[in-house]
Order: C-alpha cells, then sequence, then structure tokens
C-alpha cells in the first residue's frame, strides 16, 4: 500500500504539494544603489533548497558579464 501525503491527502504518487509550492513562490527583483553611486540588482526570494543558489549565481554573472555574491535566499549582480 501506498503512502499518504499528510498536506493534500493523496498517494505519494499522485502528490501536488511540492508544484503548488512552486507556484506560490514569490522572487522579487530590484536596484539598489550602493556605495560611489554603483547599482547592484538583487534578487530575492529563491529557495535554496528547491534551486542550486551557487550554480544559479555562478551562471547569471557569466551570462550578465558581472561579478556578484549570493547568500542563502539571495542573489546580488
Amino acid at each position: 500500500m501506498s503512502d499518504i501525503c499528510t498536506t493534500c491527502g493523496l498517494p505519494k504518487e499522485l502528490c501536488v504539494c511540492g508544484t503548488i509550492a512552486k507556484e506560490n513562490l514569490e522572487i522579487r527583483i530590484y536596484t539598489e544603489k550602493r556605495r560611489f553611486g554603483k547599482i547592484c540588482t538583487v534578487i530575492k526570494g529563491i529557495e535554496a533548497e528547491s534551486i542550486d543558489v551557487k550554480e544559479l549565481a555562478k551562471v547569471l554573472k557569466s551570462r550578465l558579464a558581472c561579478g556578484g555574491t549570493f547568500s542563502k535566499d539571495e542573489i546580488e549582480l
């Protein structure tokens, strides 16, 4: 017999909780003016559990030809 999800009540094979959680995810992208008048783009709201933030920051930095850093749930470019 299959296990039943405690959140949605469906069998684990048909569980839709992960899909619903990703649809409700809110990612914010904005710019900040930093020291010496430099503009910094900040990306917040990325779930570190579902996406490799370090790898995403690496790809963004190489594609956008800029420097940057990452923390638990935000990327600064």
